[in-house]
């Protein structure tokens, strides 16, 4: 698929991530753009393609558009703009002492898209994304990656939707409507493999990364863990034991950090030390 060529002129700079940089357009407010860093070509693609069946699914999504390449060649994808939007981590951090009523809302979001059967020739397995990760990953031993492999074997096996990166900063909301975003990697499985990305986020992470990337301190996300585990797997339901199970889970994610970061985390790993 050819890209249209755009003008970065028409659009102004409104926040970065991970893999590049999203932007308005400056006199159409119903478009985004997201704009991926230099050297970025099939990932954009690939990520407008799967946006669009994720859409197509009826899963709350922002409307992808175009494959763009700027006048000064970087690629990206155009989406309609949710005006008025602000994601469930930014609301919490700008008002702490409604954590609880942010925090259900995303539980009753995450059980609605938990709940999405969709065509498995379509989407990749939550199983197999793993199984990828651990053979690339240089950082473990063999035995290690056998433990980890096993675990993620004996894994339920189900055709449910998978977010791929969820976390409170990947849903939005407005007055009226509520929305996932960053889907690239929208895939199939067992949720805890979707779940595990919350508790790290709320609970593993480093206060100074949560700060940073989240916008609220440590304590206010752990609050925010501690009322989205009963919303979402039930109020007569242990912490302790939601916690036992979805650590390991927390801790696969280490493969992912790795991968990007190009070297171990051990602060992350501790999730994992019953499967090491």
């Amino acid at each position: 698929m050819n890209p249209i060529i755009i003008s970065l002129n028409d659009y102004e700079l409104s926040g970065g991530g991970a893999n590049g940089e999203s932007y308005n357009h400056k006199t159409d407010p119903s478009i985004m753009l997201k704009l991926y860093f230099p050297g970025k070509i099939q990932q954009p693609l690939d990520e407008m393609l799967l946006a669009r069946k994720v859409y197509e699914l009826g899963i709350p999504t922002p409307e992808p558009g175009d494959y763009v390449v700027t006048d000064d060649g970087r690629y990206g994808i155009r989406f309609r703009r949710i005006l008025g939007k602000k994601s469930f981590a930014r609301a919490t951090g700008d008002n702490p002492k409604l954590v609880g009523q942010y925090a259900e809302q995303f539980a009753e979001m995450c059980l609605k898209l938990h709940k999405v059967h969709v065509d498995t020739t379509q989407f990749e397995c939550v199983k197999d994304r793993y199984y990828r990760l651990l053979e690339d990953n240089p950082f473990f031993t063999p035995a290690q990656k056998d433990r980890i492999g096993r675990f993620i074997a004996d894994a339920p096996d189900t055709d449910t939707a998978i977010h791929g990166d969820l976390q409170y900063g990947n849903a939005i909301f407005t007055d009226a409507d509520r929305y996932f975003i960053d889907l690239g990697d929208f895939c199939y499985g067992y949720n805890m493999f979707d779940l595990g990305m919350v508790y790290l986020c709320c609970v593993l992470s480093e206060a100074e990364f949560i700060e940073e990337a989240f916008h609220m301190t440590k304590p206010v996300a752990i609050e925010f863990w501690k009322n989205f585990a009963p919303s979402y797997f039930g109020k007569d339901r242990p912490l302790k034991d939601i916690e036992e199970e979805i650590r390991p889970y927390a801790g696969l994610k280490t493969l992912i950090v790795e991968r990007d970061t190009k070297r171990p985390m051990p602060e992350l790993r501790a999730g994992m030390a019953s499967l090491l």
